[in-house]
């Protein structure tokens, strides 16, 4: 098993060491030759949080964008944790573009507020059990359409979902020992 990380910016190094220690070979994914490179051999894809407006940015140059929609589109497992949950949103309430737009959800962004808004908590999630959930400038998913399954609410807010080859978390799983969720992504990708 191969899963391939969007390396163009944020926190993928770390989701590298949860796999690393789940022992599931991973691949950084630069740029389109990257992606097409390793597309027939990946079981999965992960995309960490980070800035989504610079990732998106960055996914449109080097052309990547409609690719790995197309790869999601076509049944590749997506674990997108913070950024990457608005990266595959098809909305975002606070701006007219999304990015890859594959799952049907609405999210706002920063809605935890800035650095200092950050935090961390303990949670049920669907499927895992009770898990630690460190936010940092967190989006929430608003809304979410007939076919997502939320998977865990804090303070009334959904964090994490699923939509069928879609798995998407607002906090940052990577940043605690618990690789639990990490598990029930790869269990995703089997």
């Amino acid at each position: 098993m191969k899963i391939g990380i969007l390396a163009l910016q944020g926190a993928f190094v770390e989701h590298e060491k949860v796999l690393a220690k789940l022992g599931v070979e991973s691949v950084e994914l630069r740029n389109l030759e990257d992606f097409q490179q390793y597309r027939s051999s990946l079981s999965g894809l992960i995309l960490p949080g980070g800035e989504s407006t610079t990732m998106g940015k960055l996914l449109r140059d080097q052309d990547m964008l409609l690719p790995i929609r197309e790869a999601i589109l076509s049944g590749l497992p997506v674990f997108g944790t913070c950024a990457g949950l608005i990266l595959l949103a098809k909305e975002i309430t606070s701006q007219e573009e999304s990015h890859i737009a594959t799952m049907d959800i609405v999210v706002e962004r920063n809605a935890y507020g800035r650095q200092l808004g950050s935090f961390y908590t303990e949670a049920d999630c669907k499927g895992v059990g009770k898990i630690p959930m460190t936010f940092i400038r967190g989006p929430i998913i608003s809304s979410v359409g007939e076919d997502v399954e939320v998977l865990a609410i804090v303070n009334n807010q959904i964090v994490a979902a699923q939509e069928k080859n879609m798995l998407v978390t607002s906090f940052h799983p990577e940043l605690t020992d618990d690789i639990r969720l990490h598990e029930y992504f790869i269990n995703m990708c089997n």
